[in-house]
């Protein structure tokens, strides 16, 4: 299957808003007060020379140059995240390309790490980025990324689901996301399926909570940044608005806060 679709819908989306992924996530936090890119992070302790595939506007990059002496490389399809990543405090040292996943700008065996969040989950043809992935890495090296794994039952996620997919079924298919990644790329069983024949150990799966709560309003906006929202009329989104204002009213704290809770999974795999 052909990913120009996919990749083109992606640029678009990202040329209006390169930064969404790091404005829901960045200040977001699980339990033990880390987020979500933190927690990755983590994941490729002592690792010296790192990858960050779908880099976005640099922000897991800023965090993985908390440790010293890293070369950090990223790449991005989006010129706009790229451009971004580059003004960063922290990464002037490190190499920020567009590029596709499925076509790295590196030579063979060039780093020790890989790490992706909310982005491989995105990628088509994702064998060949697996195939890419494993010639830029050197043997023994970590792979470790974030997915997304849905809401948390009963908060305001759960509810703003239903009312866009109640709002996506009521648009024209000219409002609608094109598919994008490979449905295997979100469970272990397919991770596995796709990472074992390519030389990787059996994926370690976490999943963790990341609590994305606060006013109706930094709810709405962390929210409205899924991909499904962005191709959706004026009006339609404002009728969405609308009835989540309402809607979430029932779920609010007695200090306003709004209850917002998504899962993800933290998958971490080794090159044997």
């Amino acid at each position: 299957m052909t990913t120009a679709p996919q990749e083109s819908f992606l640029r678009t989306f990202h040329a209006e808003r390169p930064a969404v992924t790091a404005d829901a996530f960045g200040g977001a936090r699980a339990a033990d007060g880390r987020s979500s890119y933190e927690i990755l992070c983590d994941r490729v302790t002592g690792t010296r020379r790192v990858l960050d595939l779908g880099c976005g506007d640099g922000l897991l990059l800023e965090v993985l140059a908390r440790t010293e002496g890293r070369r950090l490389a990223g790449v991005d399809l989006s010129p706009e995240a790229v451009a971004l990543a580059r003004r960063r405090p922290g990464l002037g040292g490190a190499t920020v390309l567009e590029s596709r996943a499925q076509n790295l700008p590196f030579a063979d065996d060039s780093f020790d790490a890989c790490v992706s969040h909310m982005a491989l989950m995105l990628m088509g043809e994702v064998e060949q980025v697996i195939a890419e992935v494993v010639r830029v890495l050197s043997p023994g090296s970590t792979l470790a990324c974030v997915i997304g794994g849905g809401a948390v039952g009963g908060e305001a996620y759960d509810l703003f689901l239903g009312l866009l997919r109640t709002a996506i079924k009521d648009a024209p298919a000219a409002q609608r996301v094109p598919a994008l990644g490979d449905r295997r790329t979100r469970s272990r069983e397919g991770l596995d399926g796709l990472l074992g024949p390519a030389g990787f150990t059996p994926v370690d799966w976490e999943t963790v909570a990341i609590d994305l709560s606060g006013s109706r309003e930094q709810v709405w906006a962390a929210l409205a940044g899924v991909y499904d929202v962005g191709p959706l009329d004026p009006g339609a989104v404002a009728s969405l608005r609308e009835e989540f204002f309402e809607r979430v009213e029932g779920l609010a704290m007695p200090d306003g806060l709004v209850p917002c809770g998504m899962k993800v999974h933290v998958v971490t795999a080794h090159l044997r």
